[in-house]
């Protein structure tokens, strides 16, 4: 069974950096991508980024390149998500998902973002405000 655990979220000023972490509870980055998602109130889930098993390329929403850098560690299974320049639109749950990807199509990681994942964490939240 695939479960995922977030942590990191918290509160930080405009301008600030954090780091979310995804923890696995197996060894499935060899064989799942892993995306982050998140949900501002209100609002309907967006994904933020996602990472291939296979080679590691990274995937992103437009709103967070350049700020945003996600990486793995499968000898610890965890995966991250480095965050700069944190604007206030970036408020919301942060969710860490995961899906079988075994060929690494970047068609189908770019459907994952924009369309979820099939195992999903419980979220940390994130809030950007002064």
């Amino acid at each position: 069974q695939v479960q995922l655990v977030e942590s990191g979220g918290g509160l930080v000023e405009p301008g600030g950096s954090l780091t979310l972490s995804c923890a696995a509870s197996q060894s499935i980055l060899r064989y799942y991508a892993i995306g982050w998602f998140r949900q501002a109130p209100g609002k309907e889930r967006e994904g933020v980024a996602c990472i291939s098993s296979v080679d590691g390329s990274p995937y992103y929403t437009e709103s967070v390149k350049g700020r945003f850098t996600i990486s793995k560690d499968n000898g610890k299974k965890i995966v991250y998500l480095q965050m700069n320049s944190l604007k206030p639109e970036d408020t919301g749950v942060y969710y860490c998902a995961a899906d079988v990807d075994t060929t690494g199509n970047p068609s189908l990681l770019q459907a994952m973002l924009n369309y979820g994942m099939k195992y999903w964490g419980k979220g940390t939240p994130v809030t950007v405000s002064s």
